[in-house]
């Protein structure tokens, strides 16, 4: 096992981060995990519903404040002014169309006057030329290990690109990041 310190975590404060792909949400929970109170804006049309008693293998459920929105629009505002107020330092925005720079640029301001991060969800292929980093998050299927991950850096400003596979660990709440199959110390190199 390696440390977290060559993976660019916690996302870089005062910015707007992205990530997509499957396992995105994950990544979300890990980020809430390092941050505290969260708020989490999603529009209410989606199928699919935020449990927060799910999240709590991450973090503290009593800790997600869930806004449930009429649209992206509406999402947008609301992302927006909590940046800039700065009361909650995490602001996790699930949006369903691309961010046109205009917005992109409003919510990285809000963020840097409110010291506040914001983690933008995105459907694939719909970054914003804004973003700090854009993470590409995706399970490993693992007969041995169903909690691992990998996460890969696709546009970091500030920063190398990079890919680590990684595991959280429920009961110390923290983040391991793990050499890929085969790649483990003291392994063969098994053709795949």
């Amino acid at each position: 096992m390696t440390s977290t310190s060559d993976i660019p975590l916690p996302l870089r404060n005062a910015r707007v981060h992205e990530a997509f792909g499957p396992g995105a949400v994950s990544f979300a929970a890990v980020a809430a995990a390092r941050a505290g109170t969260v708020l989490w804006i999603r529009e209410a049309w989606q199928t699919e519903a935020i449990n927060p008693m799910g999240l709590s293998v991450f973090f503290d459920p009593s800790k997600l404040l869930l806004a449930q929105t009429r649209d992206q629009t509406e999402s947008l505002a609301i992302a927006e002014e909590a940046l800039k107020d700065g009361a909650v330092p995490l602001v996790i925005i699930e949006t369903s169309r691309p961010l046109d720079l205009r917005m992109g640029r409003r919510l990285l301001l809000a963020a840097k006057a409110g010291q506040a991060t914001g983690l933008c969800l995105i459907p694939e292929g719909m970054g914003g030329n804004a973003a700090e980093t854009r993470w590409h998050c995706t399970p490993v299927f693992d007969a041995d290990d169903s909690t691992l991950m990998r996460w890969e850096t696709i546009k970091n400003k500030s920063g190398t690109l990079g890919a680590w596979h990684v595991r959280w660990h429920t009961t110390a709440r923290r983040l391991d990041v793990v050499s890929p199959a085969g790649k483990r110390p003291g392994s063969a190199d098994v053709p795949g």
